[in-house]
């Protein structure tokens, strides 16, 4: 490259617009396929835990407090998940949807990355000590 383009290249650069957009504001439209954080619906679970051996980034954890009852909690690791949507593929009870309106997940500390879905008992419950069932893993 020569001296002369460089400084071409440079004093354009200077002088033009940024190409940047301001974040968090404001938000772009979202599309309805995007794949955002994802949410649970405890209704329709069974406690099958198809979602949880067939997602490749182990970024989801049940624990199975009574089946009968169907008494579940949910973990969900935001960090680890690569929004690939294979859980919602694999439900057969559609009982995980990606939000398309929450994307933004970025925060200055890992601790807000997990995420426990289920009842607050049942959530103090798992977050107390060694619940009798072990989280499912594969």
């Amino acid at each position: 490259m020569k001296l002369g383009t460089l400084f071409k290249d440079a004093w354009d650069a200077l002088f033009s617009e940024a190409a940047t957009e301001p974040y968090p504001n404001p938000h772009p439209d979202e599309t309805e396929r995007l794949r955002g954080r994802l949410r649970w619906n405890p209704e329709g679970c069974t406690g099958c835990s198809l979602c949880v051996k067939d997602c490749p980034a182990a970024a989801i954890d049940i624990f199975v407090l009574d089946k009968k009852a169907k008494q579940f909690v949910m973990r969900y690791d935001i960090g680890r998940c690569t929004f690939c949507g294979q859980c919602m593929q694999s439900c057969r009870f559609d009982c995980w949807q990606a939000a398309n309106d929450d994307w933004s997940l970025a925060a200055t500390t890992a601790n807000g990355f997990v995420e426990y879905y289920g009842k607050e008992e049942d959530i103090e419950r798992v977050l107390a000590g060694p619940v009798t069932d072990d989280p499912v893993k594969v």
